[in-house]
């Protein structure tokens, strides 16, 4: 098994390209859900919890897909395994485009959950096509296009949505992600398998990988609810713990994990996932309060701004997401992840007592969503590039995948920890919640992003550990 990092062809600009389009199309196709979600829930006539649900079920999916195809990129090849992911991608947004009811829609998304998966896959290819100091720099490219192409599907999903109709805001992605997986195929030389092919699949550790993830995103969304249940809530996190504690002895144990644990122990990746987590908590916070704070109506503390005014006030945080992948990748290769990730979580922490210190001013929500959304993309972009970096060759999708399974949990933490703040600061008979719980929110995600300077001190100087 070979292990050079030497390209044996070089990629070219055009093929970076394409998986960058590749990255912009998927990053498209992810977001589109949550800021048309009431709109699904009145034409699909969807209950609450059901919108709880729908709202999950890609995060839960792309979380369980993103190692495995990881490891499969290192086991086969990552062209190979990635031109297959995008298929089942199509797919699930054709069907999401024609479901006619909530059952169709939920199948729909968790096949387009198998997009997460695309982003290591994409480094795999990167990294086994350019010398090393390129490679950090498109690592960065292909990661910030990702975040800007969430946050373009983010802002054009509503206008799409009422303007045609919600069949569209999930087909026209999908024709984009169709049309960039044929370039990545024509333009994207194959890259050799890095780890052997004879192992089998690990059944029992997806299985019980499955289950915990699944049991830890109804904990999150259903927690607040089941506080008057205290019997079935305390059953759902002992289910948590003996998935994960299962999940965890299983994949010590299996002679071909799908998800190597031990890769944790190397301090890069270790370090890197705990950071990512931890930032991701913070920057979370931002993306789900200041549109609420924007939705809140005028007469009280808000702004009272429609979906389409929400979405132009968002348009400087896209645009600082986008440029945040390339700034980082390039700050990278000069100074080394430590430097980046130091100014990128400083920024945050800035950014987040900023919103918390002063929300009166539409402009005050501007820049303190660019502020996190640019640190965001400095930090995640460096936790990737550094992870990837510090790895054998082999071991670039599992490591890679294990940071990205990262980001989403800590997402998903974030959003139902700010929204467990809002729902307990909302007064009895009000739907609205008061101006502290807002406060509360920035100022406790502000403390959960300063915390992780403590692990960023322990890193070296360097890329590599």
């Amino acid at each position: 098994m070979t292990t050079t990092h030497a390209p044996a062809r070089p990629i070219g600009k055009a093929a970076v390209g394409a998986l960058g389009a590749l990255a912009v199309a998927t990053g498209a196709l992810e977001s589109v859900v949550t800021p048309t979600l009431p709109l699904l829930q009145r034409e699909l006539d969807m209950s609450p919890a059901e919108g709880a649900l729908l709202s999950i079920v890609l995060l839960v999916t792309g979380a369980l897909i993103t190692p495995i195809a990881g490891t499969l990129g290192d086991r086969y090849g990552g062209k190979r395994v990635v031109v297959r992911l995008m298929a089942v991608v199509c797919a699930g947004g054709l069907v999401s485009a024609l479901a006619p009811n909530l059952p169709v829609l939920v199948l729909g998304q968790v096949l387009q959950g198998a997009m997460v998966g695309a982003l290591p896959l994409s480094f795999i290819l990167v990294r086994a096509h350019l010398p090393a100091g390129e490679s950090k720099v498109a690592i960065g490219v292909v990661s910030g296009l990702f975040v800007g192409g969430a946050m373009a599907g983010t802002l054009a999903a509503g206008p799409v949505a009422e303007g045609l109709s919600r069949r569209w805001m999930f087909a026209l992605p999908t024709f984009a992600v169709t049309g960039a997986t044929v370039l990545v195929h024509r333009l994207t030389p194959h890259d050799p398998p890095r780890r052997p092919q004879g192992a089998g699949i690990d059944w029992p550790g997806l299985v019980l990988l499955s289950g915990t993830l699944v049991t830890l995103m109804l904990v999150l969304g259903l927690g607040a609810d089941l506080v008057t249940q205290p019997l079935v809530l305390l059953g759902l996190v002992v289910l948590l713990a003996a998935f994960g504690t299962g999940w965890v002895a299983v994949e010590r144990r299996a002679a071909s994990p799908m998800v190597d644990l031990r890769m944790l122990t190397r301090p890069a990746v270790g370090k890197s996932c705990v950071l990512t987590f931890l930032i991701c908590v913070g920057t979370s916070a931002a993306t789900y309060l200041v549109p609420q704070l924007f939705a809140v109506p005028a007469d009280t503390y808000g702004f009272g701004a429609s979906a389409t005014a929400i979405g132009f006030f968002l348009l400087p945080g896209a645009l600082a997401a986008s440029v945040a992948g390339p700034i980082s990748g390039i700050g990278v290769r000069r100074l080394g992840s430590r430097a980046v990730v130091t100014a990128g979580v400083l920024l945050m922490a800035v950014g987040l007592l900023g919103l918390a210190a002063a929300h009166t001013e539409i402009w005050h929500l501007v820049l303190g969503k660019a502020l996190v959304a640019l640190a965001n993309g400095l930090c995640v972009t460096a936790m990737v590039t550094r992870t990837a970096t510090s790895v054998d060759l082999g071991d670039t999708g599992i490591a890679t995948g294990l940071v990205l399974v990262t980001r989403v949990i800590g997402f998903a933490v974030g959003v139902q920890v700010t929204g467990a703040i809002l729902t307990a600061g909302t007064p009895s008979g009000s739907k609205i919640p008061a101006e502290s719980a807002f406060v509360a929110g920035f100022v406790l995600a502000a403390a959960v992003t300063v915390l992780s300077l403590l692990v960023v001190r322990t890193m070296s100087k360097g890329v590599k550990e």
